[in-house]
């Protein structure tokens, strides 16, 4: 057991009282993981690499394990609109050899997962047989009520709430759906549950952290402030456990503040349900790397190990996360992931 004092770095995004004396404690023996379109596909990259530590994956509107093929043109003529993917020849081959060479943690871990996938079906950005090949991918590795798949529902290409955001179908900035669907809930009740209800409003707090420095050299592509909300719960001693959430393309701080984070509903079943919410972030580059759209890498624009540990990417968000037991109470150490 690793234990240290709390310090919150960065700059308040609330007003947090006498927060230097709370005493925390985070049960990062296992950790969860989602994500919306490419932080769709950076949540399903993030947990085959590291799937004994990630048992718990939501993901909405993403397509499967490396299907860009390290290239940014497969990744647009293949993954986003193409009526046809070859998973067996293809995509599962190449994670088998990643796990053969132990650049991924071993397929047979993934089998001790729960993963929880949507797709709307005004979806005008991601086609259907894109998310259709990522859930037969699953159905490779997990049982059948390990897996749960909605694709049923008139969403467009968002992240689908039960207020906020625009028209329910549109798939056009914030990428947040007033739908009357709590996708938050659907998917965290499935992975977690049952949990206790949700609060009518987010009470806990929410921090920026320094990502350049959690994160180390690899956070280069990242944006110097990421965000962690903390209900209330968890600052009064409860033991709380962490959810990672990716946000997907133009849904960044930089480009639309804090909205995603705000509205997407996933603070709101923190509050009762002791969950610590890490949204890491990306930053916009109009130069190389170029990432104009500020999305997650899922086509190699950081280097061609970006679907493994290896990736820069991934190993940012992974220090960020245990970094963050120099500043907060924990109860599991991971050095050895």
């Amino acid at each position: 057991m690793k234990k240290a004092s709390l310090l919150i770095l960065g700059s308040l995004i609330s007003v947090i009282t006498n927060l230097d004396a709370a005493q925390f404690t985070l049960d990062t023996q296992k950790i969860a993981v989602s994500g919306l379109s490419s932080g769709g596909y950076m949540a399903n990259q993030f947990h085959l690499a590291h799937s004994k530590w990630v048992d718990k994956v939501g993901i909405i509107a993403a397509g499967p394990y490396y299907c860009a093929n390290n290239s940014i043109k497969e990744a647009l003529e293949k993954c986003v609109t193409k009526r046809s993917i070859d998973i067996d020849k293809n995509l599962t081959i190449q994670a088998e050899l990643y796990s053969k060479n132990a650049e991924i943690d071993p397929l047979e871990e993934v089998s001790n997962s729960k993963v929880w996938i949507l797709r709307g079906k005004k979806d005008k950005t991601i086609a259907s047989e894109v998310t259709d090949a990522l859930f037969t991918q699953y159905q490779n590795w997990l049982g059948q009520e390990q897996l749960r798949y909605i694709n049923d529902r008139p969403f467009g290409h968002n992240f689908p709430t039960l207020e906020n955001g625009k028209e329910c179908e549109e798939s056009t900035s914030p990428f947040i759906g007033n739908c009357n669907y709590d996708a938050a809930g659907e998917m965290l009740n499935f992975l977690y549950g049952p949990l206790l209800p949700r609060t009518s409003q987010a009470t806990g707090e929410l921090i920026s952290v320094d990502q350049q420095q959690l994160g180390g050299s690899a956070a280069k592509s990242l944006a110097k402030e990421g965000y962690v909300y903390i209900p209330k719960t968890c600052q009064q001693g409860e033991i709380c456990q962490v959810h990672i959430n990716f946000h997907g393309c133009q849904q960044n701080q930089e480009t639309i503040g804090l909205t995603y984070i705000t509205e997407n509903g996933l603070n709101n079943w923190a509050d009762s349900n002791q969950l610590v919410i890490v949204y890491p972030q990306t930053k916009n580059s109009m130069f190389m790397p170029l990432n104009p759209k500020g999305c997650w890498d899922w086509w190699g624009y950081t280097g061609s190990a970006y679907a493994t540990k290896a990736g820069s990417q991934i190993m940012a968000v992974k220090n960020i996360v245990n970094s963050l037991s120099k500043y907060i109470e924990i109860v599991n150490n991971n050095d050895e992931q």
